[in-house]
């Protein structure tokens, strides 16, 4: 603020008798707030705050301390100390809560997606151990040359089709079955009963005597 605008804020806060209205102070945007009589309430001032004429009425922006004092919550107007610790204050409220986001950005979420790392083989605690011990044994699928060739290894023959007389048991079992559907009570009662298959008679209309 220049020094003739102080000294002009200056002036216009004095309390001289034949003022209607007296400056109370400023925040820290450069809206000035003011009281004035009020004709209806002689005994009561009105406070009011001056802008910019420059500035829309929307990007007007007023403290919570000043509105307490335009609503008459509070009876004496902020200072500009106060205003700038408060300022102060809401710096280090968002410095913490950057912070805090940061921690918790930090620590693993149970929402990502897990790591899949390949397990490495096992190393053995001796290595001594490892040099001494028996060669593995072969699986079951090599074979050796010296050694014969086993049973498993062998191919497997195909068994000859079966004979009239190994035939027999299975006919035997499909005679079975169907038996078994035959004296089913509910596979008769599935079918329907006879009413299913009742038809009402068409109706042929008699000859009246007169």
């Amino acid at each position: 603020m220049s020094p003739i605008n102080s000294l002009w804020f200056k002036w216009k806060s004095f309390r001289l008798p034949w003022r209607k209205s007296f400056l109370v102070g400023q925040d820290l945007r450069g809206n000035t707030f003011w009281e004035f009589k009020d004709a209806l309430n002689a005994g009561r001032f009105r406070r009011i705050v001056k802008f910019d004429p420059k500035t829309h009425f929307a990007d007007v922006q007023v403290t919570p301390q000043w509105h307490q004092w335009l609503r008459h919550l509070r009876r004496d107007p902020p200072s500009l100390e106060e205003q700038q610790q408060d300022v102060l204050r809401q710096m280090q409220i968002k410095q913490l809560a950057r912070l805090a986001d940061e921690r918790w950005a930090s620590k693993p979420s149970y929402l990502d997606k897990p790591a899949t790392n390949a397990t490495p083989a096992p190393a053995t605690a001796n290595p001594a151990d490892a040099v001494t011990a028996p060669a593995a044994a072969p699986t079951a699928g090599a074979s050796t040359p010296d050694a014969p060739a086993t049973p498993e290894s062998a191919p497997q023959q195909q068994a000859p089709p079966a004979t009239g007389a190994e035939a027999e048991p299975k006919t035997n079992e499909t005679t079975t079955t169907t038996n078994k559907k035959d004296k089913d009570p509910w596979a008769a009662a599935a079918k329907g009963g006879p009413s299913e298959k009742w038809e009402p008679e068409p109706w042929t209309p008699t000859v009246t005597r007169r």
